[in-house]
């Protein structure tokens, strides 16, 4: 589900790994190990998906790009953080992590809990200290992203699937979970393009609607892969649900399938009147929702066959 490096962002793609590389925290000396860690970490291929948002609404709406890169990257910072933290042994026990080893499998334990910590950490600073920011802009873009990673953001989330998710619940409670481990992070993005572009409460009030879609529809996409998709083709571990109560488990494959459209279908509905038909933002999330339904097909497609055989 990856942005294509030839695509319409490319040089967007290619400014947004420039700087996520400037940031990558400064270490003590001796301390290179620590350092690699947070280097493979941040620096692993990736979307690049939340920087791309946050540096594309605040460009559509007039905001300056180079505040708006500094934000989106703090916003990957945390990303990479969480990742770390979800692959640990005590949460997700995951061996592979965008096509490389995880990083406790990597660096050791201590070493990830570390890099996470302070790639967690840096994200803040850097929204502290973007130039050309008004300092009320800067402290509501610092408070934006302490809201996403706190308990009532992605802490919450993971705390929710981590207790309950071997429980049954309701989809309802899915979906928060969901929102707030998948959602919080695009939803912060979009908050933070807004506020270095200076966006109006309704516009503000469309682009979070927007966020809170997207992240249920990828949330299910990523349920829908782990099902039996290859993981050398997604880039991480598959079969981690196995045992948890997921939207998939509750109403099946194909109705799931029609719930990531509803929710993609209700994301570009909100972009549309922000932006108008056919924006830069909404062909990026039609790229990344042919790629994720191709994805997602190929996972389901030996489930059909086996229930096709019975």
């Amino acid at each position: 589900m990856s942005p294509s490096p030839d695509g319409p962002n490319s040089d967007l793609l290619v400014r947004i790994e420039a700087r996520l590389a400037d940031l990558v925290p400064v270490v003590l000396a001796g301390q290179q190990g620590l350092e690699a860690a947070m280097r493979d970490s941040l620096l692993a291929p990736g979307k690049r998906l939340r920087p791309l948002i946050a540096a594309i609404v605040a460009q559509d709406l007039g905001g300056p790009l180079e505040a708006a890169l500094d934000a989106g990257c703090a916003v990957e910072m945390v990303h990479a953080a969480s990742l770390i933290l979800d692959d640990l042994p005590c949460m997700d026990d995951a061996a592979l992590r965008r096509g490389r080893p995880a990083i406790h499998r990597g660096h050791g334990e201590d070493v990830a809990v570390l890099a996470s910590i302070a790639l967690l950490t840096e994200a803040f600073a850097v929204l502290a200290r973007i130039e050309g920011l008004a300092p009320e802009r800067r402290s509501a873009a610092v408070g934006v992203l302490a809201s996403a990673v706190g308990s009532l953001g992605l802490v919450g989330g993971q705390y929710q699937d981590l207790r309950g998710g071997r429980g049954a619940r309701s989809a309802q409670d899915m979906a928060d979970a969901n929102g707030r481990k998948t959602g919080a992070l695009f939803l912060s993005a979009v908050e933070l393009g807004a506020i270095v572009a200076g966006a109006t409460p309704g516009q503000r009030a469309n682009l979070c609607a927007f966020a809170g879609e997207l992240g249920l529809a990828f949330q299910l996409l990523d349920d829908l892969l782990d099902l039996s998709a290859d993981p050398a083709a997604i880039g991480k571990d598959v079969g981690r649900d196995a045992g948890k109560s997921t939207v998939v488990a509750l109403v099946g494959v194909e109705r799931t399938q029609r719930l990531v459209e509803r929710h993609i279908g209700s994301a570009r509905a909100h972009l549309e009147t922000v932006f108008g038909a056919g924006s830069r933002l909404d062909a990026l999330i039609e790229a990344l929702a042919v790629s994720g339904r191709a994805l997602a097909d190929a996972a389901a497609r030996p489930l059909e066959q086996e229930g096709a055989r019975r």
